[in-house]
């Protein structure tokens, strides 16, 4: 049947239906109106990281919200990433600090009442944080070279995980069985299984890995070596194996990498360093790990997020 003649026979069984509530009378009338009614739609909040303190923004309005002040010592640039539970009632905000003194902590935030809990003691220079899609547990990455579960439940930070050097980025499977960390001095990438919290084996990649993206069905994760500056790479790997797959050269400096929501294409931004400027995004065919001609933008991108 043709997607048009499909439309009219949906659209002809909807009128036949309009039609026998109209001949019904009063009878469909009252049924009708004791049907639970739509109300008002939720509001939704956006969360802004900034240097000390944490922004709401009302989507609803376009308004922010009183700034959400973090009391932690130290100059400016100390908060260096954030992630919220899927169920929305709790930030959670890594303390990174800076070269000469390191922080370790995580705090969390109360979405319903904006307030600041107690802070989480977890490993040195925490970097990035995931949450599994259960929202039962944040994996926070330490650049000190491990990874602290925390239990979102109490609050409670876990025994660490030993990972690889310098660890800088994480992402989780759709399902929540597997964390994928990349590890930018060792050039690998460390699986996690996250119902036992047991590492696998190590998983070679391209140079400085910084960035990973998990496609929608969970099949490869893809993760971006930044490489020398000229060029970099982006490495597949088969979440069923944990293979590697061939890596796919990417020009510039790549860096963030975002994958669409059917999962068939990637875009990888090529950022700026010292004597190279980034203009560029370059989209990855995932069915044939190929990379295509790369797509002009303005200078120097440094992030990516594509509609759902």
């Amino acid at each position: 049947m043709s997607a048009h003649i499909m439309r009219a026979a949906g659209t002809a069984a909807a009128a036949g239906a309009l039609t026998a509530l109209a001949a019904a009378g009063t009878g469909a009338a009252g049924a009708a109106s004791t049907a639970p009614q739509p109300g008002p739609p939720r509001a939704v909040t956006a969360y802004v990281l900034n240097s000390d303190s944490v922004t709401p923004i009302r989507t609803d309005t376009g308004t922010a919200g009183k700034p959400i002040k973090i009391a932690v010592p130290g100059p400016p640039e100390i908060l260096g990433a954030m992630a919220i539970t899927p169920d929305g009632k709790t930030v959670y905000v890594a303390n990174h600090g800076f070269d000469t003194a390191p922080a370790d902590t995580v705090i969390p935030i109360s979405t319903a009442t904006s307030k600041v809990g107690k802070a989480i003691t977890v490993g040195e220079s925490p970097d990035a944080i995931a949450i599994t899609p259960d929202g039962k547990t944040a994996y926070v990455v330490n650049q000190s070279g491990t990874v602290t579960p925390i239990r979102t439940a109490t609050n409670t930070a876990l025994k660490a995980i030993a990972v690889g050097s310098n660890p800088r980025a994480i992402a989780i499977t759709p399902d929540g069985r597997t964390a994928y960390v990349a590890n930018f001095n060792s050039a690998t990438v460390t699986p996690i299984r996250t119902a036992t919290g047991k590492t696998g084996k190590a998983i070679k990649v391209g140079i400085w890995p910084g960035y990973i993206a998990i496609t929608p069905n969970g099949n490869t994760a893809y993760v971006v070596g930044t490489g020398n500056g000229i060029s970099g790479t982006v490495t597949p790997i088969r979440t069923a194996t944990g293979k590697a797959g061939r890596a796919i050269r990417i020009p510039g400096f790549p860096g963030a990498i975002a994958i669409t929501p059917d999962g068939k294409t990637g875009y990888v931004v090529d950022r700026c360093t010292i004597g190279v400027t980034g203009d560029t995004v370059t989209p990855i065919d995932t069915s044939a790990n190929a990379a295509g001609k790369p797509i002009n933008v303005a200078t120097c991108p440094s992030a990516i997020v594509i509609t759902p």
